[in-house]
């Protein structure tokens, strides 16, 4: 009884994901490209296993759950992902450029090396996930809560992350040209080493984060909180609306540049101090631990 019951549940759920349009890969099959044939998936579909390389530009995949699956490499370029969830799942290298994700929940997700120029992340709400080396330039990231994630070393050009919430995020190492971070909390997150030429900071709050090493030439500084802010090594010497208030209440050293006359207190032992990470590895390996 037992086996017939298995494999009952094996047919109805190879039954579901069938009538959705995805093949389930096992693991066997890995990496190989697979072909959707619907262009919607009911949402009350789990999407698991590999589908690595997948083609699923411009698909419907809106409320679909991807729950410790391999995703590897696949192409969603246009794809409806609108409040979708991604559990634990491999997206390495995948391309979600101009995908629409308003209010996707992320955890626990890899998005290394990942495209997402153009993608519509809007509302999104990410813990600790990976998007280190990926490409979001341009892409909306309004009003999204994004704690504790990994963006080192990824393109930020054009971004959008205005009235964000990025407590304890890694932007180090960052090309964030022209970003905008306007009323974002950016509260106790690594800014170190990023380039930040032109982006806006007004109204932000970055109490407690590093901003070691980085570039902000032109950056928008008008009212933002910089309270017990690391200020070491930034150069901030063509920084906008910067004043002496928000320096005082921020800290720094010898190295570090600021416009006109303004002067920064040095740092001590009362600043935490955020190691800075080291820029990515142009290859990183990933195991996939899906069974």
């Amino acid at each position: 009884m037992k086996q017939i019951a298995r494999s009952t549940s094996i047919r109805l759920k190879a039954a579901l994901i069938a009538a959705a349009g995805l093949m389930l890969a096992p693991p066997a099959f890995a990496g190989v490209e697979m072909t959707v044939q619907d262009r919607d998936v009911a949402r009350s579909v789990s999407l698991g296993g590999s589908c690595n390389r997948c083609e699923l530009s411009g698909r419907n995949l809106s409320g679909a759950t991807f729950t410790g699956a391999s995703f590897m490499n696949a192409t969603l370029v246009g794809a409806n992902l609108r409040g979708a969830e991604m559990v634990g799942s491999n997206f390495t290298g995948s391309d979600f450029s101009r995908a629409n994700m308003e209010g996707v929940e992320i955890v626990g997700a890899n998005f290394t090396s990942a495209n997402f120029t153009g993608a519509q992340l809007s509302g999104a709400e990410a813990q600790g996930s990976s998007f280190v080396r990926a490409n979001l330039s341009r892409a909306d990231l309004s009003g999204g809560e994004l704690h504790g994630v990994n963006f080192n070393g990824a393109t930020l050009a054009g971004a959008d992350f205005s009235g964000s919430e990025l407590f304890g995020a890694t932007l180090a190492n960052v090309h964030a040209v022209g970003a905008d971070f306007s009323d974002a909390e950016i509260n106790a997150s690594n800014l170190s080493g990023g380039d930040f030429s032109s982006a806006s900071f007004r109204d932000a709050s970055l109490d407690g984060a590093r901003l070691t090493g980085g570039t902000f030439t032109r950056a928008d500084f008008s009212d933002a909180s910089m309270r017990r802010t690391d200020i070491r090594g930034a150069d901030l010497s063509s920084a906008r609306n910067l004043t002496q208030d928000q320096v005082s209440e921020a800290c720094g050293d010898g190295s570090t540049r600021l416009p006109g006359r303004l002067t920064a207190q040095a740092c001590r032992g009362t600043i935490r101090v955020i190691r800075t990470p080291p820029a990515p590895p142009a290859v990183r390996h990933i195991v996939n631990a899906d069974n």
